[in-house]
């Protein structure tokens, strides 16, 4: 199914509409950490990026909310719209229904749900949030409820930029690298990413291949790549854009986030899962290895298979992402190559360690940190995308497979 929402070219933040549902995973928060694989090692002498920045946090002031009411919120221009509450008066069986304007796109909760999941909504795509309480009991003229002072109060959302905001963003970001390369870059002239749909028919392997690839919502307001590595409960991301199950929690999944066509348009209905589990993490290697709630809703998108090898200089690339959180896109060209093909120029490349990462040209930009870097050759991920700067690079997945294939 197509929604409407705001798809262009280039990797420029789309809004859309996810899919409707009564689902309840919710970004709870555990205190426990994912376990290390190894020790934290110094790297002061490099700069971590951390998880694009995409979203503000406001509050509210007045948000009650009685049973058996609702209230909208209404933030004009923003992508989305995510909703906390403070209190929650609520019998059992009450239920907070929380929507987009249109009601496509809805979630249902109990005061059990959002309790356990720190008191936070899944987000609803869209600049508005419905928030309504629906009684379970017979308190049919509503005396218990007021007497009680029953129902809840939003206190916090977190919500997407608006163009204007996102404009700024993008002007400072413009400006940043005008005097410092920044941890994702655009290696050519012009950015050379197109719209997944583009290679529907072209290219249905590396169509396909996108398919796995997940936006990532963190904490709201921060934005990053992940993707479905085999058959199991699985994805991978980068150590730097969260570590801990704490954070996993509070991290929202969208699959099938893209363009409907080529030239941008409507966007095909996102998949929206939670976090769960953190299984591993490693700095140097850069890595988080992660579960989700919910599985069973996004294996239909598939998944990839790691090459577990070392690459070969030359070697042709593509690259699936989320850059800024926009609808997926695909790298394929390179025009710094003579091929005109996205490449491998250094298989053995300086990352936060000697040789752990491979170098390549392929244009990429902020939020595409976790993303596979896939071998035109075998069709299978080669390289954990992290870092920018032209030459751009990924931590070799033949570096990483050798700690997680326990796992696996």
């Amino acid at each position: 199914m197509l929604v409407a929402g705001v798809c262009a070219l280039l990797g420029i933040t789309g809004a859309g509409v996810a899919m409707a549902s009564s689902d309840s995973a919710q970004p709870s928060r555990g205190p426990a950490s994912a376990p290390k694989l190894r020790l934290f090692h110094d790297v002061s002498g490099l700069q971590e990026p951390g998880g694009q920045p995409t979203g503000v946090l406001e509050s509210v002031a007045g948000g009650s909310i009685e049973r058996a009411a609702s209230r909208t919120f209404t933030y004009a221009g923003a992508d989305y719209v995510k909703v906390h509450f403070s209190r929650l008066v609520l019998d059992d069986a009450d239920k907070v229904v929380v929507s987009d304007a249109g009601g496509s796109e809805h979630y249902e909760y109990t005061r059990k749900d959002l309790e356990g999941s720190d008191n936070w909504t899944m987000s609803v795509s869209g600049d508005r949030a419905v928030v309504r309480v629906v009684k379970a009991g017979d308190d049919v003229f509503g005396i218990r409820s007021k007497l009680a002072s029953m129902g809840v109060t939003v206190d916090r959302i977190a919500r997407g930029q608006t163009a204007a905001e996102r404009a700024k963003t993008e002007a400072d970001r413009r400006a940043q690298l005008a005097a410092a390369p920044h941890e994702e870059s655009i290696c050519g002239r012009t950015n050379e990413t197109e719209n997944a749909a583009c290679y529907k028919s072209s290219d249905p392997v590396a169509y396909a291949n996108a398919k796995p690839v997940a936006r990532l919502l963190i904490n709201g307001v921060e934005l990053c790549t992940a993707w479905r590595v085999g058959a199991q409960n699985r994805m991978l991301t980068n150590h730097h854009c969260f570590t801990t199950t704490r954070e996993a929690k509070s991290t929202e999944v969208w699959f099938n986030y893209e363009c409907a066509q080529c030239s941008g348009g409507a966007t095909l209905r996102p998949t929206k899962v939670m976090g769960d589990q953190v299984l591993a993490t490693d700095d140097i290697l850069d890595y988080t290895l992660f579960s989700v709630k919910n599985f069973a809703q996004i294996q239909q998108f598939g998944y990839l298979e790691i090459d577990d090898r070392a690459p070969v200089r030359g070697e042709e690339l593509y690259i699936p992402q989320h850059p800024r959180g926009a609808p997926t896109v695909i790298t394929t060209e390179d025009s710094t190559e003579r091929s005109g093909n996205c490449a491998v120029s250094n298989p053995t490349y300086d990352g936060y360690a000697t040789g752990t990462d491979m170098s390549y040209y392929c244009d990429t930009d902020g939020g595409s940190s976790g993303s596979p870097v896939i071998s035109r050759r075998t069709n299978k991920v080669i390289a954990l995308h992290h870092f920018g700067g032209c030459p751009n690079s990924g931590v070799r997945i033949d570096r990483i497979a050798e700690q997680l294939r326990s796992l696996m």
